[in-house]
């Protein structure tokens, strides 16, 4: 026979096992002003400075030091302006900062998809779901997209194209916060591609297809 110590025992052992349960199951469930136990604090309370803070080991006070000047952060030199901005000391740029390939226009085509055909469309008619949605509502403060397919709008250098990405024209934003600069020439190339798509020849056809068009 057990001695009744040993199973009065056994049974504090197992109702204790089931206090940790019962406090994470309390845990989940409830709700607390007060801050969480953290044994192991590592990062999560680690001394430090936060933005704005102030610092008395530093003459002004500031625990954000200013740039040192002349520093450039690294991948921020900017050189080719070309690339960059699309402009020059000449002024727009009139040719591709990079090799157009057809890997670089099917990347402007999805970027283009994306960000562009709301309101140009696909194929650059300005007539894309927001700015026909836009023109049904009348309120008279829409200022339509213009299509790529005018002699203006062709005539235009590359660099102005993708300035007006960058920056915006009109009604139109800027996307220099969700478009990377590649990407923008991405654009500008595929944008090209419709132009050409929408403004070519039978010249333009390679001659073994033009008896098909034919």
């Amino acid at each position: 026979m057990i001695p009744r110590g040993i199973v009065y025992g056994a049974v504090l052992l197992v109702a204790l096992s089931l206090v940790p349960l019962a406090l994470i199951v309390r845990a989940r469930t409830t709700t607390s002003t007060s801050p969480r136990i953290q044994p192991i604090r590592d990062m999560g309370k680690q001394p430090k400075f936060k933005t704005q803070a102030a610092n008395a080991l530093f003459a002004d006070g500031r625990a954000m030091r200013p740039d040192v000047p002349g520093t450039v952060a690294r991948g921020e030199l900017h050189e080719d302006a070309a690339f960059w901005t699309g402009r020059t000391a000449e002024g727009w740029v009139t040719a591709f900062p990079e090799k157009v390939t057809e890997q670089l226009v099917r990347r402007g085509q999805e970027r283009y998809d994306i960000y562009c055909s709301p309101c140009h469309g696909l194929v650059g008619n300005g007539d894309g779901p927001v700015a026909k949605h836009a023109d049904a509502l009348q309120e008279g403060t829409w200022t339509p997209p213009s299509s790529y397919h005018t002699d203006l709008v062709r005539s235009r250098p590359v660099g102005y194209m993708f300035n007006t990405i960058t920056n915006g024209i009109r009604n139109m934003p800027g996307y220099a916060a969700q478009i990377p600069e590649a990407d923008r020439w991405a654009i500008v190339a595929y944008v090209r591609a419709l132009q050409r798509s929408q403004d070519a020849s039978i010249a333009d056809v390679p001659a073994e297809l033009q008896r098909q068009l034919r």
